[in-house]
């Protein structure tokens, strides 16, 4: 009997709703650096957020040249149960066939998709910011070109969820859920600063067991409350336990909760109600086989995104999770990246080599810290 084919995600983006975006028969350009490489491949689309059935016209992957193009002589045609043209059900995911496409390691594939049905904002469409520059077409089927037209540019990720590539046995998969510090909120565009995708670059470099880095980090995300999207609670298993060859999770949520963005009293946290579902991911994870790492809150005091969501008392409740975080034992291990960007003369805050200036969201240089 023959062994099922070992796929691992080298590349995702944690589906959210995109609110607003209408679409009338275009074609996407996503832009994707992948952490594994391979040369066998397939892609994941999604409509996860869609409030009806998403018509795929046709899809192609290939190696990514400057700008929309894509390297001659490596654009491939994927294929749905052989079909070229596919439908994917209200809120479901749709995988490819595999395809033959020699990958290299932290190198940048390009995933066209045509939709040919008029979407309106009602629809739903799948994305969220990718703060990297990606392409939408003018009117029409331009998937199959090596370089495409262009109507418009966007630094946003749609439809596109996940690239895996088959990996030899023994390939590890580091999933890291999280919200903007993971997704990486204010980064350079089109560096790949992120601390997941530092992480795949420095693994790398390192040598030795190979593993693919999975960012699901989500921007605005909550362990408890559904802001844009699902809470971490709500997403985790489709957005860590059902991603292909995990072996690793980093959870990073909290801070999101502490601010309480709509200034819902119901919503506002308490260190008992954040500690109690950040203890859920772990027997998840591990009923799994994976290893689950937690990491501590971030300090942001003064923050200029949201002003005045740093109070004292949301500090005390930063604390006082933290401290369990550190010596609960919930966790295989923890990733202490509080202590890890905190200014040493004043703990609630970032030291500033590390803040991008709004005091919540890291710099490249502190990205590259954690």
């Amino acid at each position: 009997m023959n062994q099922p084919a070992n796929w691992v995600g080298t590349w995702t983006v944690a589906p959210a709703p995109a609110d607003g975006v209408a679409f009338n028969n275009i074609t996407l350009r996503m832009n994707a650096r992948v952490s594994l490489g391979g040369r066998v491949l397939r892609v994941r689309l999604t409509n996860a957020h869609g409030t009806a059935p998403l018509m795929i016209g046709e899809a192609w992957i290939g190696q990514r040249a400057a700008g929309a193009a894509v390297l001659p002589g490596t654009h491939r045609k994927l294929s749905f149960g052989g079909a070229s043209s596919a439908t994917i059900a209200t809120g479901a995911l749709l995988i490819s066939d595999p395809v033959e496409l020699e990958v290299a390691p932290l190198s940048d594939l390009a995933v066209s998709v045509h939709l040919p049905q008029d979407l309106p904002a009602s629809f739903g469409i799948t994305g969220r910011y990718a703060r990297q520059i990606n392409y939408i077409s003018p009117l029409g089927n331009f998937a199959g070109d090596d370089v495409m037209q262009v109507g418009k540019v966007t630094d946003d990720w749609y439809i596109v969820a996940g690239i895996d590539v088959q990996a030899e046995p023994g390939t590890g998969g580091i999933v890291a859920l999280g919200d903007s510090l993971t997704d990486a909120n204010i980064p350079t565009h089109d560096a790949h600063a992120s601390w997941p995708s530092q992480l795949a670059r420095r693994l790398h470099a390192r040598g030795g067991k190979p593993f693919g880095v999975m960012n699901q980090g989500l921007g605005g995300n909550r362990i408890l409350f559904d802001v844009r999207g699902d809470s971490g609670l709500r997403r985790f298993d489709r957005d860590v336990l059902a991603q292909p060859g995990v072996t690793h999770a980093i959870v990073l949520l909290g801070t999101n909760d502490l601010r309480n963005r709509w200034a819902k009293p119901e919503e506002e946290a308490t260190a008992p109600a954040l500690i109690a579902g950040l203890k859920q991911f772990a027997p998840r994870a591990q009923a799994r086989g994976i290893k689950i790492f937690g990491g501590t809150i971030m300090p942001f005091e003064n923050e200029t995104f949201l002003p005045g969501a740093w109070t004292p008392a949301r500090e005390a409740i930063r604390q006082e999770v933290n401290a369990w975080i550190r010596g609960s034992n919930a966790f295989d291990a923890v990733i202490d990246f509080d202590r890890g960007l905190q200014d040493p003369e004043h703990p609630t805050s970032m030291l500033p080599i590390y803040d991008c200036g709004d005091h919540l969201h890291p710099s490249d240089r502190g990205y590259n810290r954690m």
